[in-house]
């Protein structure tokens, strides 16, 4: 099995130390070309209680701006890029034995130089700066956490950039699990990603969610553990939220602007190796047991080969012994021990394993970036012309989408879009405008609103005198008519005037109406001297009931604000400074402003504003007329064709008057003559209905 081992290593190790090569004379070379800049000179790791570790670094000068911190697994690491920050250490790894960081790798290519966290398992971290010295503070995670704390992937820098969804894709992979995939416009973006019972929570913070990845998506007819997907805005944040069924496990990982979630459906063998794997830290590989003395690496190496039926390619730089005991252990935390100790790392690829130390590993896997990067500066540039069918091109944001040799051209009048740039970039472009260039719904609002009045009024009173009778006989006592135009002796006085009464308390006429009360007069006897006492009683009642509906209604497309308007404007003068006058306008009108949002399951937001103004009574000639208004501004959620009463005014006004003589009009029953009675009980009510309608591509309602 040894020569199994070499056989299969007599390839790596040369590449291993041709890359390594290229890689140190590379690395000398930027620092020559980057004297001037930044650099790493010392790094001091420190153990604290509780698992806890604290990694200092020492630069030449404090940083504008904190490096991102990534989270990776298989195997735990964590990696920080420095951008304009040189490798001043002389070396490019820093050993860490006794704790849960093993060991540092420091690995500068260009202008860039990133610093790798080697860990022996998940952990934790947030990292700090006081002038020149940068604090990375490391904590363990538990298994508890490990399920319910949520995962940050490239933490957010302290000076935010807004970030906005571009497209949210779901696939089914060749295994049969579900691939969630969100392209961004901004790399490096803080996402935190929560599993809670059967649903997962993914928060991209900071970040804008367009209209048209508002939605929830059904996809159990995928046929993989994953039901359905639910986006949505939380604050400044971007929420979506993943329903599952069954056994499942899920992995993330961000790649610049794209953020792909899997959720993988779990057997019932897998399932028993993730309970091994939380019971055993992490690892699922079957128990071993391993007793050496002194022994080479490579013999280690192959015991674990032929234990586990492996292919094991070690590069050439992997050499040292180790004496070691373990017993009853899984196998592939075994070989981590083994690696740890001699500051190896390992790359897994279907059953074979490779072996190489982690300066190479590193070197190797940012010279595979390097030359992915030169490939598409080289790469030659496409042109093509795409037409839009439905949104305008100046509708859509192509931003970050771009390399750097590209351009992109938009004309209005033909509605095309022209895009010079990379085949995998014009595709991208072109999966974009397949996304967005779609039909915009429309919906139709209509504004009922309805005014109702119910006035009431009831006025009684009474006049009451005595009549001079000369020359009239008893065949005029009776029903002789008001007492308008009559004789009536006041008391105490003379007879000298036609409207001389005793008592003049008669009911008032209702406003705005032409006639006056209904009255009816009485002589009531004939005294001596030829004088009649006559009683006229008056009394009206009005009783009023009204209603104005007024019902605008507009069309408008899916987020786009419209407004109709029907009314007077009213003309008045205003006097400026210098003493002149100038006519300015008052609007009295009907408007309807609404901005709809169709949600994912067919309802609609509504932004709403509500106005009817009418023209008042003017106070006086000098003052413009008072301008009576009834407004409404809400925001509501309707379902498509219901009907939502949005704002009610109810307005009450109860009165009653009484004018009487003193003491003579308390007299029960004769007292009424002393007196008159008005009582007024007017209601008025506003109500607001709304009902929006979304249309068909036909402009039919749905």
């Amino acid at each position: 099995m040894r020569k199994k081992i070499l056989g299969l290593g007599i390839v790596a190790p040369l590449f291993f130390i041709v890359t390594a090569v290229f890689a140190e004379e590379n690395s000398s070379e930027m620092v020559q070309n980057t004297a001037n800049s930044n650099s790493i000179r010392s790094i001091d790791i420190s153990n604290i209680q509780n698992g806890e570790v604290v990694a200092k670094l020492t630069l030449d000068r404090p940083l504008q701006t904190l490096p991102t911190g990534v989270s990776l697994s298989n195997p735990h690491r964590i990696y920080f890029d420095f951008y304009d920050v040189t490798n001043g250490m002389g070396k490019n790894v820093q050993e860490a034995p006794e704790s849960d960081l093993h060991s540092i790798n420091i690995v500068q290519v260009g202008n860039r130089t990133r610093v790798v966290l080697n860990l022996s398992k998940l952990m934790k971290h947030n990292i700090r700066a006081i002038d020149n010295t940068l604090f990375i503070r490391l904590v363990a995670v538990t298994e508890n956490q490990v399920v319910s704390a949520p995962v940050r992937f490239a933490e957010a820098t302290p000076n935010k950039h807004i970030n906005s969804l571009r497209d949210i894709d779901f696939r089914r992979g060749t295994s049969g699990e579900g691939r969630i995939i969100v392209d961004m416009t901004k790399a490096n973006t803080g996402v935190d990603v929560q599993r809670q019972g059967n649903d997962i929570f993914v928060e991209f913070v900071d970040t804008f969610l367009p209209d048209s990845l508002r939605r929830r998506l059904d996809v159990v007819d995928f046929a993989t553990p994953v039901n359905t997907i639910e986006t949505s805005k939380k604050g400044d944040n971007v929420r979506i939220i993943v329903k599952s069924g069954g056994k499942w496990e899920h992995s993330a990982r961000q790649s610049g602007t794209q953020f792909i979630l899997e959720v993988r459906a779990l057997t019932d063998d897998e399932e028993e190796q993730a309970k091994r794997k939380r019971v055993d830290g992490g690892y699922t590989g079957e128990r071993l047991s391993l007793n050496f003395q002194d022994v080479e690496v490579r013999a280690i190496l192959q015991v674990i080969a032929d234990f586990t039926n492996l292919n094991i390619i070690a590069s050439d730089s992997v050499s040292g012994n180790l004496t070691l005991r373990l017993k009853d252990v899984p196998w592939d935390q075994a070989l981590d021990i083994v690696l740890q100790v001699h500051g190896l790392d390992k790359r897994k690829t279907g059953n074979v394993i490779f072996v190489a130390p982690g300066k190479e590993m590193a070197d190797r896997e940012l010279l595979d970036l390097e030359a992915k990067l030169q490939i598409t500066e080289m790469e030659p540039l496409q042109t093509e012309i795409l037409h839009l069918n439905h949104r305008r091109v100046n509708s859509l944001m192509f931003e970050g989408m771009l390399s750097k040799r590209g351009t992109i051209n938009l004309d209005e009048i033909s509605n095309t879009i022209t895009v010079t740039d990379i085949p995998v970039r014009l595709n991208e472009i072109k999966k974009r405008i397949q996304k967005l260039d779609v039909f915009e719904r429309q919906v139709m609002i209509e504004a009922r609103i309805v005014e109702a009045t119910d006035t009431f009024s009831r006025n009684l009173g009474a006049r009451f005198g005595i009549q001079n009778a000369t020359g009239v006989g008893d065949q005029n006592l009776g029903i002789s008519g008001n007492l308008t135009g009559s004789s009536a002796l006041a008391a105490g006085g003379s007879a000298s005037g036609a409207n001389n009464l005793n008592v003049n308390l008669p009911a008032a006429a209702a406003t705005g109406l032409l006639g006056g009360p209904a009255a009816l007069g009485l002589s009531l006897m004939k005294i001596n001297n030829n004088r009649i006492i006559n009683l006229e009683l008056s009394a009206l009642e009005t009783d009023q009931r009204g209603r104005i509906i007024a019902s605008p209604r507009v069309v408008t497309a899916h987020g786009v604000e419209a407004t109709i308007e029907q009314g007077d404007r009213v003309p008045y003068q205003q006097a400026t400074s210098s003493g002149a006058t100038s006519i300015r306008f008052m609007d009295a009108t009907l408007r309807l402003r609404v901005k709809p949002l169709i949600t994912y399951n067919g309802q609609i937001d509504m932004e709403l504003n509500v106005n009817q103004d009418k023209i008042g009574t003017p106070l006086n000639a000098f003052l413009p007329p008072p301008i009576n208004t009834k407004q409404v501004t809400t925001k509501v959620l309707v379902e498509n064709g219901g009907t939502v009463v949005i704002g009610g005014i109810f307005d009450r006004t109860e009165n009653e008057v009484v004018n009487k003589i003193p003491l003579l009009g308390d007299i029960p029953v004769l007292g009424n003559v002393f007196r008159n009675t008005a009582k007024v009980d007017n209601k008025r009510e506003l109500l607001i209905f709304v009902t929006p309608r979304i249309l068909s591509e036909n402009l039919n309602i749905q």
